[in-house]
């Protein structure tokens, strides 16, 4: 029965290899758990942990978590990924009943949770050992997450959906399981623990212009620091000037509200603080920026 079954994987394999050498088609394999690799002698290794939720909603001060994913990692800071762990799953129920639209989108119902509950302290100890905490959408990850659990304010965090330039590798969008249709995988979609798994799996793969593990360009901006300037009271006819200079507007949401902003690189700084002065304010002007690292980066207190 073995035999027949490696025949047929090796049948596939063949079929897949004629199909993708004729140039008309694509193949996508089914996402496979990832062997370990021995770290090598001389290297740190560290523990990553990536991280997915499902929730009641968009808005974190008021929606809950209903699923809850986690899954450690060992990797060296070249961004190789060497060891994949045990996962954590648990589901939970919410005040309120899940609505027919979250059910659609997860595939989570109110029987699924009914009575369930995620063990804080059992989070805090599996989310310990990590120097790195990574979600695909990081901005939505983090903030539920550290209303829910003190470990995660903690924790420097990652963010695979923006820190890692896939335009630039050649990627149409950042949607996860685009990203895994681009590098050659389908999984499950919609459920915590499979979008981890996959996240990982797209982290672990070379990218195919810079060659290099995505990993590694993810680290590489998280490690950075970065400047957030406000363009507060700036002029109203000035809106689209900002908005083209790729300012966001801040209707509610962190200190100052109401105004422009920008994210830059700290060898930016200045140059961003010279063009406001200059094009926005016609003036000098003293101007809000705040530094952030991946400890704030991501959270509601940027």
């Amino acid at each position: 029965m073995r035999d027949s079954m490696a025949e047929q994987a090796v049948d596939l394999d063949e079929m897949a290899s004629v199909l993708r050498a004729s140039g008309q088609y694509r193949v996508l394999r089914r996402l496979a758990p990832r062997p370990s690799i021995a770290v090598p002698d001389g290297v740190v290794a560290r523990t990553g942990l990536f991280v997915d939720v499902e929730t009641t909603g968009l808005d974190w001060r008021r929606d809950e978590i209903i699923e809850l994913a986690m899954i450690p990692f060992r990797y060296g800071m070249d961004g190789r990924i060497y060891e994949i762990g045990e996962p954590f799953q648990a589901l939970r129920e919410p005040a309120q009943p899940i609505s027919a639209e979250i059910t659609a989108l997860t595939g989570i119902d109110d029987a699924m949770v009914a009575g369930k509950a995620i063990d804080l302290d059992a989070v805090a100890a599996f989310a310990a050992p990590a120097a790195l905490v990574i979600a695909h959408n990081a901005a939505f990850d983090r903030r539920f997450l550290e209303r829910f659990s003190e470990v995660f304010r903690t924790k420097p965090w990652a963010c695979s959906m923006s820190q890692v330039d896939w335009a630039a590798e050649g990627h149409e969008g950042v949607k996860l399981a685009w990203l895994a249709a681009g590098a050659g995988f389908f999984y499950d979609r919609h459920r915590a623990v499979n979008d981890c798994a996959a996240a990982i799996e797209l982290l672990a793969t070379d990218l195919p212009k810079s060659n290099v593990p995505a990993l590694a360009a993810l680290l590489e901006r998280a490690r950075m620091p970065t400047w957030r300037i406000w363009a507060e009271n700036s002029p109203f006819a000035m809106k689209d000037k900002l908005k083209a200079r790729g300012y966001r507007w801040n209707g509610d949401d962190g200190v100052p509200s109401r105004c422009w902003y920008v994210d830059v690189a700290e060898a930016d700084k200045e140059g961003e603080l010279t063009f406001l002065r200059q094009e926005i304010y016609g003036g000098q002007i003293d101007l809000l920026a705040r530094r952030i690292d991946a400890y704030d980066r991501f959270s509601d207190r940027c």
